[in-house]
């Protein structure tokens, strides 16, 4: 089942017309459509609002049907890397929708950013610098991480990590409730 599908899925099962997916969202329903039909591919950015809008986290629409197992192998991470941005997310929690901790390593090539826009949502977020140079915004406040470096911000707070360095940015992050 592909994304547009797995959406369009979540949207009936709760009951919602594409209208009202477009009003929850700020997006429009004739690009919802061609999200649903697999037409167009969404920004990080605007598969977040969708995500929000349907009360789940982003992976739940890359899940496949089978039980999660506790155990992540490499090999088998769900992996987010969509075509607005050069920034990729990699799941290493089990993806099972009723956890309340996720956990995702990010990989930023240098100058990219998690997004174009500042997010907030309800919870906690815990980053762990594992190679290269992270800066935080973190409401009015920019922290500069290096290496081995970590921070735990309040999530309702607008944040957005950027490769502050000249080489690739691994991030582990703890998020709690699930967000992505």
């Amino acid at each position: 089942m592909g994304l547009g599908e797995r959406i369009r899925q979540r949207r009936q099962q709760m009951d919602i017309s594409l209208q009202e997916l477009a009003n929850r969202t700020g997006l429009t329903a004739s690009f919802l459509s061609q999200v649903e039909r697999d037409v167009t591919e969404p920004s990080i950015s605007s598969l977040r609002r969708i995500a929000g809008a349907l009360e789940v986290p982003m992976f739940y629409f890359l899940l496949d049907d089978s039980t999660p197992s506790p155990v992540v192998r490499k090999s088998e991470r769900r992996i987010l890397r969509l075509h607005d941005t050069a920034a990729q997310w990699e799941l290493l929690s089990p993806a099972d929708p009723n956890s309340q901790l996720e956990v995702v390593l990010t990989r930023l090539p240098a100058g990219v950013s998690s997004g174009d826009e500042h997010t907030s949502h309800p919870g906690e977020e815990s980053f762990v610098v594992l190679e290269g140079e992270m800066e935080i915004d973190v409401a009015d406040e920019t922290y500069h991480l290096d290496t081995g470096d970590a921070i735990q911000i309040r999530a309702t707070l607008p944040h957005r990590i950027r490769n502050g360095g000249k080489t690739e940015l691994v991030v582990l992050a703890a998020i709690t409730p699930p967000r992505f």
